[in-house]
């Protein structure tokens, strides 16, 4: 059995919403909930593919938007807590090491890779400056412990997100009626050669192992991922799925609707 503090699990889903990548874009995201819910029936459930964080401007209030869609859906009659999945993705990854940066070997290289990376955006979303980082790099953990420490000060004085990051699930499953399949959904990759439980950071950088699964992983019909690099839109093959149109990248924020076999019946676009 999975850890559920680490994987979540749909349960007898009639349908399955997948939000891939929003990259801190709320405006589009508030405008992809507002379909869903126009269109959610008894049964659906929800997955978020990670990176909710990163790049786009308003990387706090996307989390806000999250929260808020979440406490609706659960709302609902016949819904529960576990009905809405939301993964951890790379962006969120790195927000977390870089709140643990004291501890690394060199930490200014790794604070410039994560800010190539996209980190840049949600460091601003929580008053942090990235100069000030390296300065505090430079004179030492103390100091660098110091910057890290306000960061995270101010992530936990704002209302639910400090609970939201610690709510992350690495993956999320489906675990579906009789007669219907397996799905298992991730942010951007898998490494095929490991068990789900051992898979470690292969779901936020194993993106190069996705395009050789070859085969059912695992007994699921088809791994389905949020963030792929080259942000095709959709893109189905027989084992794999990628939803990402590019959102945080100029491209728009799309939703699929998914049958419980893995059909796409539905394309949502903000």
């Amino acid at each position: 059995m999975l850890q559920t503090d680490k994987f979540a699990v749909l349960r007898w889903p009639g349908r399955i919403w997948v939000i891939p990548s929003i990259h801190g874009d709320a405006i589009r995201l508030g405008k992809i909930h507002r379909l869903i819910a126009e269109r959610f029936a008894p049964a659906d459930r929800i997955v978020y593919l990670g990176n909710i964080l990163g790049r786009g401007a308003e990387c706090r209030k996307t989390i806000d938007t999250v929260l808020k869609f979440r406490r609706a859906c659960i709302g609902s009659q016949g819904m529960f807590a576990a009905d809405v999945a939301v993964l951890r993705g790379m962006q969120e990854e790195m927000w977390q090491k870089l709140l643990q940066l004291h501890f690394a070997m060199d930490p200014a290289d790794v604070l410039e890779w994560m800010l190539d990376q996209g980190v840049a955006a949600t460091l601003e979303s929580y008053g942090g400056d990235a100069q000030e980082g390296f300065q505090a790099a430079r004179a030492g953990a103390a100091a660098l412990a110091r910057w890290t420490g306000k960061l995270r000060e101010t992530m936990q004085a704002t209302p639910g997100h400090a609970a939201f990051m610690a709510a992350l699930r690495r993956a999320a499953e489906t675990r579906p009626r009789e007669g219907d399949d397996r799905l298992l959904f991730v942010n951007a990759g898998i490494d095929v050669t490991r068990p789900l439980a051992a898979q470690n950071d292969s779901f936020w950088w194993g993106a190069g192992e996705f395009a050789e699964v070859d085969a059912a992983y695992s007994g699921f019909r088809y791994i389905v991922r949020g963030f792929d690099q080259a942000h095709p839109g959709v893109e189905i093959g027989r084992f794999t799925a990628s939803i990402d149109a590019g959102c945080g990248f100029g491209g728009p924020l799309l939703a699929g609707c998914m049958t419980p076999s893995g059909e796409l019946l539905d394309l949502l676009e903000a």
